[in-house]
């Protein structure tokens, strides 16, 4: 049975591009003989609530139409309805959602793991051969439990500077493009903030409170588009790819910054990484995170992993 998708499309993202490229990218699905359905959102946290009630009535095939946000919010109203099901047994295969994706807002990092650098294809052009295709593969969702609930997602979490730099461009230049993106950076340099964020992962006994430039947990490779922050993430291995930086100084952030484009800033002798399964936190209270895209304020308590939760269409 051609069991249909559900597009939920977020019309305003890219600056608006996602609403007048859409009917071109669909009309070519359903030319490919893909069943389709649509929804519209029109203010943020919406593309959860559909994903919501789609789920609890019965669909199972979902489409992110606009960026890193619109998947990153259906992905929470798949999760927790779904994760019931699934981790009790019964019939699982039936109750794993898929998801696509149509990448037309300002980015979708976690589809560039699966996009050949060297084809010369965009991230559109492989998410529409993906789905005519009829390729998925599954997919971990990393799940944050949290003081006030849980949130989850398929790209990464970041704290410390790269959520500053999220943080302050979302705060005051959102704006302003890449330019509000570049000057982000440039103010979180001048004020280079390096301080603990006590952890501890897979059976280690202390938490880890040395002072840091940022820390990362990873489900996948890329985050900004084009920075591999974790070039050893694998999306399907039931890991937490964890990426730490030390305190690093302005000069030698500057002097190392292209090595964050390429993943080999991994070799610094201030980084580390490694693969667990569970990370427990032990802070203060809230703080700035960056999580697919989306800035949020949370007093973060444990991040795990739900292995092969999703299929994605890559």
């Amino acid at each position: 049975m051609n069991e249909p998708f559900l597009a939920i499309i977020n019309p305003a993202a890219g600056g608006g591009r996602c609403g007048e490229r859409v009917g071109a990218a669909l009309d070519r699905l359903r030319a490919a003989g893909i069943a389709l359905e649509t929804a519209k959102t029109g203010a943020s946290g919406e593309a959860t609530r559909i994903a919501r009630d789609a789920y609890l009535n019965g669909y199972r095939k979902f489409l992110a139409v606009g960026g890193d946000g619109t998947a990153y919010e259906i992905v929470n109203g798949l999760f927790p309805d779904s994760l019931q099901p699934v981790e009790s047994g019964g019939d699982a295969k039936d109750k794993i959602p898929t998801l696509g994706f149509l990448p037309l807002g300002t980015g979708n990092s976690f589809l560039r793991d699966f996009v050949d650098g060297n084809s010369g294809k965009d991230g559109l052009v492989h998410a529409l051969q993906a789905l005519e295709a009829r390729r998925s593969r599954p997919c971990d969702v990393l799940r944050l439990t949290h003081k006030d609930g849980a949130i989850y997602y398929t790209n990464l979490l970041s704290l410390g500077f790269t959520a500053d730099v999220a943080a302050l461009r979302h705060r005051r230049f959102q704006g302003l493009g890449q330019f509000g993106y570049l000057l982000s950076i440039f103010l979180c340099l001048a004020r280079l903030d390096r301080r603990p964020f006590p952890v501890r992962s897979d059976g280690q006994l202390e938490f880890d409170t040395r002072p840091c430039l940022f820390l990362t947990f990873n489900n996948s490779k890329f985050t900004g588009g084009t920075m591999m922050i974790a070039p050893d993430a694998v999306t399907d291995d039931g890991l937490i790819e964890y990426v730490r930086w030390g305190p690093i100084g302005r000069l030698g952030l500057i002097r190392n910054l292209a090595t964050l484009y390429d993943g080999t800033h991994t070799h610094h002798p201030l980084a580390e990484r490694r693969a667990v399964r569970r990370v427990e936190f032990q802070l203060d209270g809230p703080v700035d995170v960056m999580v697919d895209g989306e800035v949020l304020t949370l007093d973060c308590q444990v991040i795990d992993v739900l292995p092969s939760a999703l299929r994605v269409v890559v």
